[in-house]
């Protein structure tokens, strides 16, 4: 049965993502429009996933810093097509101190002009190179139509920023963020199983050279763009000259790259894993990830129930992010309900005959119901605890791995593009243009979400063109 005041799925998805995001007290809205106020739940989980990001980027010999949110204007018309890719979406400021500036500042959308700018600046020699910048910052797109962590006027983001000496540097920078760090932070901490590859031109980044991304299915059988990394050649260097000494005494321009994830990822969370009872967290992202619930009636067994419940809490608080819920004006059915609201991976129950056994109660969020709840010892519940987090874990990324599957199709004609992409993904070659994509996504609402990284044993016809050609694409309606 749905959780009330939480929409079923299958009635609508779309309603039910909002009351998802509503009741589990994720975000809410904001008195600017298409900006929203992130709620400390949902909050919490991104700090989860800033860590486990910033590890992985640092890991890779990559460094933070801080760039202004403010941009000359002159500075984004630098390079043509980037400008021209941004510009529907830019907010200008003209008015600062009660004047007109004598030059519009373009509040950040993305930050590869300001940055250049810099690196113009910092590097002089083959020596300072390869110059590895990450950032963590809030850009702005104004987007018309907005969803809250989909697609929101303002939102967060990392942002990395590299430069090389060489094409085969940058192209393998590029592709090293997109399975070192993206598509392994996907699948492994938000158990969200990805496909890699390429955007075709007409997808790639405004200004870019290629556009890599990590695709994922939400549950409604749609795509959702979860990450991208752009080897953006030297188009950037040359706008901004951004060049360096050879060891040879020659000067030649820097190759550079960029890459980027956002508060998106927690759409795509929610969107993956939850269900009508609320959301669904995995555990390495659960902002708790173990609440107690003591159980009591009278006087008497409240005494023995809570000792017990605060001894578990303190074996477990070492190891795990754990909560006590000992509020007395709610129930625990009240407390349950709550709890599986808003995510929490395992609920661990003690009552008094639990005290008398020497064992508590575990209830998976991943399975609700009596499915999902078993009885252990209290003895060595700390093993007992984190083995079934992880089994919660690698059982959420088998799911969504599983209906991915389900839910993708080999097409070979129009006819079975259009009946596969209106519930998941359709797998066909392609050796399409710019033209045969926008008749596929005018025909069929989806898009050639990724050109797949390794060609076909076999080459085939491709699905619109007929052109003979051993590369394949993933074409699916998107978020």
């Amino acid at each position: 049965m749905p959780k009330e005041g939480i929409t079923p799925r299958s009635q609508d998805y779309s309603q039910w993502y909002l009351d998802v995001v509503a009741r589990a007290e994720m975000a809410d809205y904001s008195p600017v429009r298409g900006c929203m106020v992130i709620r400390p739940n949902g909050y919490a989980i991104w700090e989860h996933m800033q860590a486990e990001l910033d590890r992985r980027i640092k890991a890779t010999g990559h460094v933070n810093a801080y760039f202004p949110l403010f941009i000359p204007m002159s500075f984004l018309k630098k390079e043509a097509e980037h400008v021209e890719g941004f510009a529907p979406e830019v907010a200008v400021v003209t008015h600062a101190g009660g004047e007109e500036l004598a030059e519009p500042l373009v509040v950040r959308p993305t930050s590869e002009a300001i940055i250049g700018s810099s690196f113009a600046n910092w590097i002089h020699s083959w020596r300072d190179l390869p110059l590895l910048i990450n950032q963590w910052a809030n850009v702005v797109r104004w987007e018309l139509r907005t969803r809250p962590f989909l697609r929101t006027a303002e939102f967060l983001w990392q942002e990395g920023h590299t430069a090389h000496a060489s094409a085969e540097e940058a192209e393998e920078e590029t592709l090293r963020v997109l399975h070192d760090v993206y598509a392994d932070f996907a699948e492994r901490v938000m158990a969200l199983p990805v496909l890699r590859g390429l955007k075709t031109d007409r997808e790639k980044f405004a200004g870019a050279l290629r556009t890599y991304a990590i695709e994922a299915m939400m549950q409604d059988g749609r795509a959702l763009q979860a990450g991208t990394s752009h080897n953006l050649g030297q188009n950037f260097a040359r706008a901004f000259d951004i060049v360096y000494q050879t060891p040879d005494n020659r000067q030649e321009h820097v190759w550079t790259t960029s890459w980027g994830v956002s508060t998106r990822l927690i759409g795509a969370l929610i969107m993956a894993h939850s269900d009508d009872e609320g959301l669904v967290v995995p555990p390495l992202l659960a902002p708790t990830q173990i609440v107690v619930v003591p159980i009591f009636r009278t006087d008497a067994e409240r005494s023995a129930v809570l000792e017990a419940a605060r001894r578990v809490v303190a074996e477990l608080a070492g190891r795990y992010r754990v909560k006590l819920d000992d509020r007395e004006e709610t129930t625990p059915g009240y407390k349950f309900n709550e709890w599986e609201m808003r995510g929490v991976p395992l609920r661990i129950e003690i009552g008094p005959k639990d005290v008398a056994n020497g064992t508590v109660a575990m209830a998976r969020r991943d399975i609700p119901g009596r499915e999902g709840k078993s009885f252990v010892p209290q003895a060595g519940l700390g093993d007992a605890a984190g083995a079934t987090l992880q089994t919660i874990q690698q059982a959420l990324y088998d799911r969504a791995l599983r209906f991915r599957e389900e839910h993708t199709a080999d097409v070979r004609s129009m006819a079975e593009l259009t009946e596969a992409v209106q519930t998941g993904f359709a797998r066909a070659y392609w050796n399409g243009t710019a033209e045969d994509e926008a008749r596929v996504q005018e025909e069929t609402k989806a898009t050639v979400r990724i050109l797949c990284l390794e060609p076909a044993e076999k080459p085939g016809a491709c699905v619109v063109s007929g052109r003979e050609t051993t590369r394949r694409a993933v074409l699916a309606r998107a978020y």
